[in-house]
């Protein structure tokens, strides 16, 4: 799972691990790291909902990998909702639910228009675009850097950070230039609180102190950098390729929810994650896992396993993209807007996109966790820049 070659077509992978050993499979998510990959639907369902048996706590497994392996610093316990369980995930989730359910969307609404128009401006006279590198991925750091409250310096070095944790190539200098940032950011929102996710989190009954608020922050832009920027980028993908999205999307019977939907079942941003570590081993669907060892759940393989497909999926939301069970995304609805909004603005200022490279020649970003475009290069009729607002 750490290769390119799995990188360049995991869907071949998944069907490959099936029919070699149905619904779970031993996989590697980086050399010399073992763990079991879930591709049946209803088994994961009974993982994700389960976490007495199937807790997301990494401690009793962590400290058997070698220090530098390049997935612990994304797979290692924090003191955070997404690496706990029972009463310590409770509190943490809930000062998370608090901080986003602060979010006003009405006024995200317009502010992800204020930040799509001058990056549209800046290619739309040209006929050109990397739409990776000049929309999707400045468009959501710069609107997740306004719902924390960070500066666009400290913002430079979060996203710099987060992108090489996901990567995983310098992870651990990656952490360690995430978490100089977001402190900075931390002492500044305890001293000086304003309406931002980091200002709610920082004064919550829960009582967060800075090392829980860090692991807090670090796991929000985790959840949306790079699942936000990869939904984007693989919607147009969809779009721009698929006669039936691209004809029926700019004719308006589909909308650019039901190419969301489309790609969250078969192509997830975030294709193997929902990592968890069974207490004792236990017996599943004929397969014993191992105590202490990572269960990941394939989002992707999950959402196409042949025991669900089938039938016409317009409107179908029953996809796992967004995980289930204690640990299901509490951002959905703010994930929802930003992406949608963000396509929206681009097909309705540039409605004529066309890839500028064959499909087969895009890139894939390697990693086990992330279906990440390197790069998604299109051409288009020169237009004339929009008016700022």
């Amino acid at each position: 799972m750490h290769t390119s070659e799995f990188a360049a077509d995991p869907h071949a992978a998944y069907r490959e691990m099936r029919r070699q050993y149905g619904s779970m499979a031993p996989v590697e998510v980086a050399p010399g790291v073992p763990a079991t990959l879930v591709l049946g639907y209803q088994t994961a369902l009974r993982v994700l909902n389960d976490p007495d048996h199937f807790p997301a706590d990494p401690r009793g497994w962590q400290d058997s990998i070698p220090a530098d392996s390049p997935v612990k610093p994304m797979m290692e316990w924090h003191p955070n909702a997404l690496r706990n369980s029972g009463a310590a995930h409770t509190r943490y989730r809930q000062a998370y639910v608090g901080a986003i359910d602060g979010i006003d969307l009405h006024a995200l609404h317009a502010k992800i228009e204020t930040i799509a128009v001058p990056l549209i401006n800046a290619f739309c006279t040209t006929g050109s675009a990397d739409l990776v590198s000049q929309y999707a991925f400045p468009l959501v750091f710069e609107v997740l850097n306004q719902m924390v409250g960070c500066s666009p310096e400290l913002g430079q070095r979060v996203a710099t950070g987060m992108a090489m944790l996901f990567d995983t190539v310098e992870a651990a200098r990656g952490m360690e230039m995430l978490s100089t940032a977001l402190l900075e950011l931390i002492a500044l929102r305890r001293a000086e609180p304003g309406d931002d996710v980091t200002s709610r989190l920082a004064h919550h009954p829960a009582g967060l102190d800075d090392t829980e608020m860090l692991s807090q922050l670090i796991s929000f832009y985790g959840a949306g950098i790079e699942p936000q920027q990869n939904l984007i980028a693989n919607t147009l993908l969809l779009m721009v390729t698929d006669e039936r999205f691209g004809g029926n999307v700019l004719g308006g019977a589909l909308s650019t929810r039901d190419a969301l939907d489309e790609v969250l079942f078969n192509d997830p941003p975030m294709a193997n994650f929902c990592t968890t570590y069974p207490r004792q081993p236990i017996l599943i669907d004929n397969t014993w896992l191992p105590a202490h060892q990572p269960v990941v759940i394939s989002l992707s393989g999950c959402n196409n396993d042949p025991a669900i497909r089938g039938g016409d999926r317009t409107g179908n939301r029953a996809h796992l993209a967004w995980s289930a069970g204690p640990h299901a995304c509490p951002a959905k609805s703010v994930a929802y807007m930003i992406v949608q909004d963000a396509i929206d603005q681009l097909l309705d200022a540039l409605p004529e996109l066309d890839l500028a490279v064959p499909a087969d020649q895009l890139a894939w970003r390697p990693g086990p966790f992330h279906r990440a475009l390197a790069a998604l290069p299109v051409v288009f009729p020169p237009s004339p820049p929009m008016n700022p607002l």
